[in-house]
This record gives structure tokens, sequence and C-alpha cells, in this order.
């Protein structure tokens, strides 16, 4: 299941450690909702295709578009470049949805105040991090995460490094965030 923590603020050790503050700073979920946004479901690995659960998520959201991707050191195409890539802070115009299939890593998020929350996620873990939100990812020690990819429509794989405040989506998300989020699980 999900662990979440504030980040401590060491920048100069490797980036698939945990990471935490000393001493570690936990969040619950329902934490993690009110101070970014990002939601959580918890399917199970073994009937997450036959039990209605994510079908019911699927349409409730209005995901139509789905894929998968793996990645580690043997499956993906220039796997330093990407970790790089994906570990360098940005945002979206869309929703970022991920379910864990197998292995595990790190997604990374900035909370109102501008502090990294470092999100844990294992397989049958489902997060959906909001559209104009500054965040990350990172794999952590196992070096081996496959996870299903969902969108509304065709997807946009469009990052925007930070800065990008002036974007129409992170002032939506700011003011989202002003207003304070609401725990829907």
């Amino acid at each position: 299941m999900v662990k979440v923590w504030y980040m401590d603020n060491d920048t100069t050790s490797d980036q698939r450690l945990e990471h935490h503050r000393n001493p570690p700073e936990y969040l619950s979920l329902d934490e993690l909702v009110q101070k970014t946004g990002v939601e959580y479901y918890s399917l199970n690995v073994e009937s997450y295709t036959t039990d209605g659960v994510l079908e019911q998520i699927k349409k409730e959201r209005g995901y139509t578009y789905e894929d998968e991707i793996t990645c580690s050191e043997k499956c993906l195409a220039n796997y330093e470049e990407k970790l790089k890539s994906f570990y360098t802070e940005h945002l979206h115009t869309d929703e970022e949805i991920r379910l864990v299939i197998e292995g595990s890593g790190y997604f990374d998020v900035r909370d109102g105040v501008d502090q990294w929350i470092r999100i844990a996620v294992f397989p049958g873990d489902l997060i959906i991090i909001p559209s104009g939100i500054y965040h990350r990812f990172t794999l952590d020690s196992n070096n081996y995460i496959r996870a299903k990819r969902f969108f509304v429509g065709e997807p946009v794989w469009l990052p925007y490094n930070r800065p990008a405040d002036d974007m129409s989506c992170r002032k939506e998300y700011v003011d989202k965030l002003q207003k304070g989020f609401v725990s829907v699980n």
C-alpha cells in the first residue's frame, strides 16, 4: 500500500533512496488529498481486470485511452536519459494517472508551501496527480516498475518544466489549492 512522507532537502544523494526527514514526517491519505489534491485508490492486482473497480473509476473520470509502461534498465530505451527527464520537476495540462502492476517507485509532488512530498507506490496503487501540480517521478532502489497509464481522449505527453506558473492549468490548480481540496475516497 502507498506510503507518503515529507522529503528531506538532500539533493546530493541517490534520488532512488527514501529521503525521509529526521525524524520522519508521514502523511495520511486524507492529508495528501488536502495538501495536494492527489487522489489514491487501492486496487487488487489479481482481479482489477475483472472486479469492476477500475472500470467504474475509468467511467466516472472519463478515461478512454490506456497503455502500459515498463521502466527498467532492460526495458526502457535511453534509460538514464529517461529517468533524468522523469525526475525533472514539471507539470502537465492533464491529470497523470498511474496504476502500478509490478515493482515500485516514487512520485514526488509539491504542497502549497512548496515542500516536496514523496509518494511510494506499489502493486495495486492507483494515483491521480492533478493537472497543474509540480511533480516528478523516479524509480526506487529496485529499479523496476510496470504501470498502466490512463487518459481522457488521446494522450498528451508534454511535460512543462518549472517555471510554468503562467499556464492556465497551473493557475487553476493553485486556485483549487488555496480553496482547499476535499478527500473523495
